[in-house]
């Protein structure tokens, strides 16, 4: 599957939604998001039931901000509509998978039981 490219206007609805969404943030400038980026478009093709999106950083600085993105590249990963997982660093690729595995094994209803115990 190919990469999602996530704007302001689409960020919500595509990650807002059941499943798993795994969001890179990176930029045109950033020679470590450069190497990251076949790594997460060959993972994009082995896992064609989760959405890979891209936020530009520089094209997309709104969003940059909305998540307090100071470091490129940074990976989120969102399931069912729930930040699950967000720090900087290009990951390797057996990183990225480990990372996939253990948001796929995750008890979502647990995650929302100690949300709701601890709000911010």
């Amino acid at each position: 599957m190919a990469t999602v490219e996530l704007t302001m206007a689409n960020f919500d609805e595509v990650t807002g939604g059941d499943g798993i969404v795994l969001v890179d943030f990176w930029a045109d400038w950033c020679g470590p998001c450069k190497r990251f980026a076949p790594v997460y478009e060959r993972s994009s093709e082995k896992h064609p039931d989760i959405v890979f999106g891209k936020v530009d950083t520089e094209a997309q600085q709104e969003l940059g901000a909305k998540f307090d993105i100071r470091s490129i590249p940074t990976i989120m990963a969102i399931r069912d509509g729930v930040i699950v997982f967000a720090q900087p660093g290009a990951l390797p690729e057996s990183a990225l998978e480990n990372l996939i595995e253990q948001v796929e094994a995750l008890d979502m209803d647990d995650v929302r039981k100690k949300l709701a115990e601890h709000p911010n």
